[in-house]
């Protein structure tokens, strides 16, 4: 079943492209459903699995991989259907999210898709659609079939409260004016992500705009630019995710290094994805900073350390 990630070595090579490629798998029906494969380390048969009393009961147990205990989390039960049976076509699905390796109990793996991110449309907001970051469409078994692609981030924050706490000693009192009331463009296609962002700004009197996606987000810095606005005096920085449908943070910030009327523009990468490999990505397309999603007071010294950027700036213009 490892074989079925041999694509993965390649995927570097879809950054700045908005193309993502989608790990296509079945939760005990044929409905399809997906996740990024940049997000999934490997793809097993489900080894035996010792329980764990007490446990979050969408937890089915954990396995050990390589030597590495990794609890195991019923996808089916993640999104609102009724516990995974195991059978033969049950499998785990090794993936790490946010610095924390986990493993999806899944049904029947079916292959990897290379797709473009203008073919990802935005998700109903209702019923299992409050699981999901986006749909997409695909050829399978000679029919044009759904395929509903999961907000992990959402599963997870289920399981596993994301802390929204900012030590003291990360923040500077100095500061604390300058950012009262300051603008953020937050964009990221999963609400769980956005809220995590906003509640912690929040918190310093910052103010967040919120978009989906990048297209999204692009359009509106372009509005501005065509009402002769300068995007520094609308927003001190843009937070973006990396995984976005219609466009991804990569496509997004090369976009807006282009355009020279916002390639100033302080852009911080905010992701689960891996960090080294975005370190060489945020380098690669042009990013201030890279930021691991969920940890507050890296967010805070994002926005601390822009603020006391422009500061020095507005003092040499003088």
């Amino acid at each position: 079943m490892t074989s079925i990630l041999d694509s993965v070595d390649s995927r570097t090579k879809l950054v700045g492209e908005n193309r993502l490629e989608l790990l296509i798998f079945q939760l005990g029906t044929r409905q399809l459903f997906a996740i990024n494969v940049f997000k999934v380390r490997e793809v097993l048969k489900v080894p035996h699995l010792n329980q764990m009393p007490g446990s979050h009961p969408k937890i089915c147990g954990v396995a050990t991989i390589r030597g590495q205990s990794i609890p195991v989390i019923d996808m089916r039960q993640s999104v609102g259907m009724r516990p995974l049976e195991k059978d033969q076509d049950t499998n785990l699905i090794v993936t790490e999210y946010n610095r924390t390796v986990q493993a999806f109990l899944v049904g029947k793996v079916v292959y990897i898709k290379n797709m473009g991110w203008d073919e990802i449309m935005e998700p109903p907001s209702t019923g299992r659609g409050n699981y999901l970051t986006a749909i997409t469409k695909l050829e399978h078994d000679n029919e044009n079939k759904l395929v509903e692609i999961i907000d992990v981030e959402k599963v997870l924050a289920e399981i596993v409260s994301y802390d929204i706490g900012i030590s003291e000693e990360v923040l500077d009192e100095d500061l604390s004016h300058h950012l009262m009331n300051t603008r953020v463009l937050v964009v990221d296609d999963s609400s769980t992500a956005r809220k995590q962002v906003t509640e912690t700004l929040g918190q310093l009197g910052i103010e967040c705009i919120e978009k989906k996606n990048g297209a999204h987000a692009l359009q509106l810095l372009k509005s501005w630019c065509d009402e002769g606005k300068n995007v520094t005096d609308e927003i001190l920085l843009m937070i973006t995710d990396a995984e976005m449908p219609e466009m991804d943070g990569y496509k997004l910030t090369s976009e807006v290094r282009a355009d020279s009327r916002m390639s100033h523009l302080y852009i911080a990468l905010n992701t689960s994805l891996s960090g080294s490999f975005n370190e060489a990505m945020v380098e690669k397309v042009g990013c201030n900073r890279f930021v691991s999603k969920f940890q507050p007071d890296l967010l805070v010294d994002v926005v601390q350390t822009r603020m006391r950027e422009k500061l020095e700036e507005e003092m040499g213009k003088k």
